[in-house]
């Protein structure tokens, strides 16, 4: 049997990664939640791993009850593993499932509406004998708090919640005000009693009844000035404006509890200030009150609401930013490495976030030279991205023709003149012509493994500066022959220095190790040799670096 939860409202938060997060209101328990609509569900997931009787919200003495009701993967509250647990304001529900459905639990006492409701019982049933219009007052009350889990735009809650007040206290106008970047308190929007806009500047809010509203952290409510205190009475913005009633209502946010944690819950925090102001006295009966009250404790609920909302929208917005900067980056990058007559080439590169500062590119110059690199931007994300795309342009018209020196000196130039720019790079890029001839430039990076008949050195016996940290730099190619076989092991300090979850570094000397035990494997063995020894050691722990990793190996291109 189904019962109606009267002691508190409750509603599920429910995100799937790629959709806008939706608001289910608990009206009835128990609320089933499970695959498909035969079983009964209120709450639906489309997710083909979730069982069909996945979980159920259940009465818990006045509150909200979670159980497992047969997922075969377990029901999770805040990353615990649960049979049962009561529900708490702020409890994340996953079912062990990535890319699937997150949901959170918020709950709201009812407390201020109940009280109004409790009020009204007093009165005969009749809605025309309430005082003041009382029963139109209380369904505007009702209709204000269907805005707490309302998933419109911040903008349109705030205009939408200010017409409300208008309404239930019939003021002449209704200012929202809400702290700046600076904590000062200004004016968000400012309506009439028509419900159109007014402009800011026209209106000056009784900062008397302002200050004392904050100060109590209670609603400041006058029938009359002129039966007011002479604070208020004698308050300049009130004697000009010839007002005769104010309502000032502070909007604090109600501390979140953490579920079980043993500390204080944090004090609430100044979300804004509801003002009414009327040139014409306002007899506010008691029920009044207690629907102004109601009001402020509504309202502080939805702004509050409202905020969480508009931020987790900025930061899907960002998400899907970084993925198409993500999708860019990946799409520059070279996919499904051929072969060239002369060269057997296979590369990885796995970003630290969505976007890196690493990447790595191989391209023919001519029929005859082919051209590889590897590249290193200081930092990481969408910063460092952004350089590495400027920079594998700039180096990719090395195909035109264009010397490489004089291309890294040309960037070097640039990045120096742009000092805004703050960033650096190490680049390693080499040419190997059909005959084994290798050119190459070390730009700061890290030496590539050099594998001959079976043996790892390193390439590079001198280094250079990066590109982009001294003005004066100039760089200078190297030519070293390749024997068919020889084998070059590129790669970014990300591999080197990735971490295990103890924090040891995997380091050159393992790298070296690694390499020289696949060292007669297939290029395609031994990089995935690499890889497979780097996981290994990593053990999951978290990637701290962009990871590149590029193997290229020369062979006789008569015999390829």
């Amino acid at each position: 049997m189904q019962n109606s939860s009267s002691t508190k409202q409750a509603v599920l938060e429910v995100s799937r990664p790629g959709s806008a997060p939706e608001f289910v209101p608990i009206r009835q328990t128990p609320f089933l939640i499970g695959r498909g609509a035969e079983s009964g569900n209120n709450l639906l997931l489309d997710d083909g791993r979730i069982s069909r009787r996945c979980a159920a919200i259940a009465d818990d003495c006045g509150g909200f009850r979670l159980e497992d009701r047969g997922h075969r993967l377990g029901i999770f509250v805040n990353g615990q593993k649960v049979e049962q647990t009561a529900l708490r304001e702020g409890d994340v529900i996953d079912f062990g499932l990535q890319d699937s459905y997150r949901i959170v639990f918020h709950t709201q006492e009812a407390q201020a509406v109940d009280a109004v409701l409790t009020s009204l019982g007093r009165f005969p049933d009749s809605g025309a004998s309430l005082p003041g219009g009382g029963l139109s007052k209380l369904n505007l009350l009702l209709e204000a708090t269907s805005l707490v889990h309302s998933a419109l735009p911040l903008e349109s809650v705030l205009g939408t919640m200010l017409d409300y007040a208008v309404a239930i206290t019939h003021a002449d106008r209704g200012v929202l005000l809400a702290p700046d970047a600076d904590g000062v308190l200004t004016i968000r929007h400012a309506h009439g009693s028509e419900g159109q806009d007014l402009a800011p500047e026209s209106i000056s809010p009784s900062h008397t009844a302002v200050r004392r509203a904050i100060q109590q952290r209670a609603a400041v409510i006058t029938d009359d000035l002129n039966l007011a205190g002479l604070e208020l009475q004698r308050a300049e913005s009130v004697v000009i404006q010839g007002l005769r009633a104010v309502v000032a209502i502070p909007l604090f946010t109600r501390p979140r509890s953490g579920s079980g944690s043993s500390r204080l819950p944090p004090a609430s925090e100044l979300l804004g200030l509801l003002y009414l102001d009327s040139r014409r006295p306002a007899a506010f009966s008691n029920l009044d009150r207690q629907i102004l009250d109601a009001l402020g404790a509504e309202a502080a609920s939805i702004l509050d609401n409202a905020r969480l909302v508009e931020r987790e929208r900025e930061r899907q917005r960002l998400e899907q930013e970084l993925d198409i900067g993500r999708q860019i980056q990946q799409a520059l990058l070279p996919h499904g490495l051929r072969d060239f007559p002369h060269l057997a080439i296979a590369g990885t590169h796995y970003p630290c976030h969505a976007v890196g500062g690493d990447y790595f590119d191989v391209f023919p110059l001519t029929d005859e030279r082919t051209a590889f690199l590897v590249a290193d931007v200081a930092g990481k994300g969408l910063g460092a991205a952004l350089l590495t795309t400027m920079l594998q342009g700039a180096l990719s018209g090395m195909a035109l023709g264009v010397e490489p020196v004089k291309v890294l000196n040309h960037v070097n130039r640039f990045l120096r003149s742009h000092a805004g720019v703050g960033r650096y790079a190490t680049i390693f890029f080499g040419i190997v012509d059909r005959d084994g001839a290798l050119e190459y430039i070390c730009a700061g990076h890290p030496s590539p493994l050099m594998v001959r008949r079976g043996r790892v050195s390193q390439l590079c016996s001198e280094g250079s500066f990066p590109v982009g940290i001294i003005d004066t730099a100039e760089f200078t190619a190297v030519r070293e022959q390749l024997e068919p076989g020889d084998t070059l092991v590129l790669f970014t300090d990300g591999v080197t220095e990735a971490q295990d979850p103890a924090g040891e570094f995997f380091e050159d000397d393992r790298l070296c190790a690694i390499v020289a035990r696949h060292a007669e494997d297939s290029v395609d063995g031994l990089h995935e040799g690499i890889l497979s020894a780097l996981r290994d050691f990593t053990r999951g722990a978290a990637q701290s670096d962009d990871i590149t990793l590029l193997t290229v190996r020369y062979r006789n291109p008569e015999k390829a």
